[in-house]
């Protein structure tokens, strides 16, 4: 209520308990406007609680009409006993109606509708370009039709098998199975995170398809000096498979890769925000003079961006295959972990390592291994190994007993 109100003397309504003040100024038709109270005891005590303006829609009937419910709840013992108490109530039903509303919207919300609206934003800001795209081919080509249609909060165990049944009929490897299902896992836990979904994915209690995707090609020199060779008229593409080669990088590392992590002078490769973390990688000579040819005055952006519309490339591009057909690397190869792939470049540097005596856990640091066990698998290349242990071994003997400290039998 106004001051100005609030200044004038309280005047009684034709209805017991009903008073107003008039406005002293404000009109409402042809009368001051009124501001209505109610008068009532309860628990002994004296109580005024204030209603409104008639120009909202008060009256003095509507004021005796609130009061005389009052009063018949406290003669009753139930409802509200007071307009404040009254108001409290009206407020906690309109919440929980609102709640019980977002509710059935959550209930209703489709898989195809949470990822579309809410998901493919939230991985387009915060997901690198490439695993963005290869979420999105997933869904259209095969989650859309196998869940999309479910709402969230009914997507089961069944659901999943049925979604890994269609993609092994699609012929599509298991690796690329587990991915689609590491899609629809990330998907309930962003659901989770933003209130649309409770409880844990349903991937927990689906059976990830057995996956052994392990490069075990790597190239002999020769195969590489050949390889190399047919890539001399794709000057950028070569440049690129030589940075794989020498520098162990994969290749969303070389197409992400911006000058500000370029390090010249130091000759180092700054890799930040990869797939296991961030490291640095030395050039060699080779790979340095190769990226100097790049360097423009102010030179900002990428080194290797995608041709004509710029950006990042996803893919190396037909002509790498092309060269690795026209050199035969793949002649009368079934298995796919024995096939030439860009990726080989990757795994045949970390195999020449090894062949020159590099350590693993140096390896695994130039390589960008979360755990030794990744690295573990180029030990067989270095058969040597166990015979150089054992020989520094022997020597340890050697000097113990030297000083008398060897126990023999």
């Amino acid at each position: 209520m106004t001051s100005g109100a609030a200044a004038m003397p309280y005047i009684k309504s034709k209805f017991p308990g009903v008073r107003f003040r008039e406005h002293p100024t404000r009109k409402h038709g042809l009368k001051p406007d009124r501001y209505f109270f109610i008068r009532y005891k309860m628990g002994g005590k004296d109580m005024e609680e204030a209603l409104g303006w008639a120009s909202d829609g008060m009256t003095e009937a509507k004021a005796a009409a609130r009061l005389a419910e009052l009063k018949e709840a406290q003669r009753t013992g139930q409802g509200a006993v007071t307009l404040a108490q009254k108001r409290a109530e009206a407020e906690a039903e309109r919440k929980a109606r609102h709640k019980e509303q977002e509710q059935q919207v959550r209930d209703g919300l489709t898989f195809s509708d949470f990822f579309t609206e809410h998901y493919v934003p939230h991985a387009a800001r915060d997901k690198k370009e490439l695993s963005h795209k290869r979420e999105l081919g997933l869904f259209r080509k095969w989650i859309s039709e196998a869940i999309g249609h479910r709402p969230l909060k009914e997507i089961g165990v069944v659901d999943l098998e049925r979604l890994k049944h269609r993609m092994g009929k699609g012929d599509m490897k298991p690796r690329t199975i587990e991915y689609a299902l590491a899609v629809v896992r990330q998907v309930f836990n962003y659901a989770r995170r933003t209130g649309y979904y409770d409880g844990d994915s349903p991937t927990k209690l689906v059976k990830k398809p057995k996956v052994n995707n392990a490069r075990l090609r790597y190239l002999e020199p020769d195969e590489a000096e050949r390889l190399f060779e047919e890539l001399e008229s794709f000057p950028v593409v070569r440049d690129m498979a030589l940075v794989s080669l020498h520098c162990g990088l994969r290749f969303g590392e070389i197409a992400s890769l911006p000058w500000d992590r370029v390090d010249m002078p130091k000759g180092l490769l700054i890799l930040l925000d990869t797939k296991h973390g961030d490291r640095q990688v030395p050039m060699t000579a080779q790979v340095r003079v190769a990226i100097e040819k790049y360097r423009t005055p102010g030179c900002a952006g990428l080194v290797f961006p995608r041709p004509i519309r710029g950006g990042v490339r996803s893919d190396i591009g037909k002509c790498f295959r092309d060269a690795v057909e026209r050199v035969g690397l793949n002649d009368g190869v079934v298995d796919d972990r024995l096939k030439v792939v860009f990726h080989s470049l990757r795994h045949t540097f970390a195999s020449w390592h090894v062949l020159a005596g590099t350590d693993l856990y140096t390896l695994g640091k130039l390589m960008g291994h979360k755990t030794p066990t990744m690295t573990a698998r180029y030990g067989h290349l270095s058969p040597e190994g166990a015979v150089r242990a054992m020989r520094a071994f022997e020597g340890v003997l050697e000097k113990q007993a030297q000083r008398g400290k060897v126990v023999t039998p």
